[in-house]
């Protein structure tokens, strides 16, 4: 009975020091004005991010540094992310880190070129949009549809974000396609790479 509780209590113990450590990782990336989007995009990532987006706007008008490092995930949710980057009065530095994929992209594309900077070993992907279509035919038509106007709005906000040709861009996001840190500086999805923080400024 002793063990048992002994064990409880090593269990209550090590959880209340994660939850400490973790509260202050949490204040101090605050502190530092720093915003990460890491992992699967979806609507849970998209309504942290909007919440401290706004709470540091509210906080101060200094810039936000937001880190991304995401395969992609749910195009709205992403579609949130950006717009609230946009929405807030506040400047945001976006880097990108480890890989910038599919509708981290549009993430990523939020905010001016001259803001857009990302680690050395980043890798980008865009590709157009993907689902699957069941139900009645009727059904199936219309996200098929649905898919085709994503694709366009995509193709669009990256041709526009990039320099590049509306057709260009159609035509690369076809399949997966694959950018280092030095293609995607040529491709124009960002303005340079940097090594160290300090280099934002």
């Amino acid at each position: 009975m002793n063990s048992t509780r002994k064990r409880n209590n090593m269990a209550d113990e090590k959880e209340s020091n994660e939850a400490q450590r973790s509260s202050f990782l949490e204040e101090k990336a605050f502190q530092s004005r720093t915003v990460l989007v890491f992992g699967t995009i979806n609507d849970k990532l998209a309504a942290e991010v909007s919440k401290r987006l706004i709470a540091l706007a509210a906080e101060s008008k200094d810039p936000i540094t937001m880190l991304v490092s995401s395969p992609g995930g749910h195009v709205e949710s992403g579609d949130v992310i950006h717009d609230m980057v946009k929405f807030i009065d506040v400047p945001v530095n976006m880097v990108g880190t480890g890989w910038v994929g599919s509708a981290a992209v549009s993430v990523f594309l939020s905010v001016p070129k001259e803001r857009r900077v990302c680690l050395p070993n980043t890798r980008f992907l865009i590709h157009q949009p993907s689902g699957g279509c069941g139900g009645q035919a009727t059904d199936i038509a219309i996200q098929a549809r649905e898919i085709v106007k994503v694709r366009e709005r995509i193709s669009a906000l990256i041709a526009r974000e990039s320099g590049q040709s509306l057709e260009r861009v159609t035509n690369d996001i076809d399949r997966d396609y694959w950018m280092s840190a030095e293609e995607a500086k040529e491709y124009g999805l960002i303005s340079r790479t940097i090594v160290r923080q300090g280099e934002l400024n």
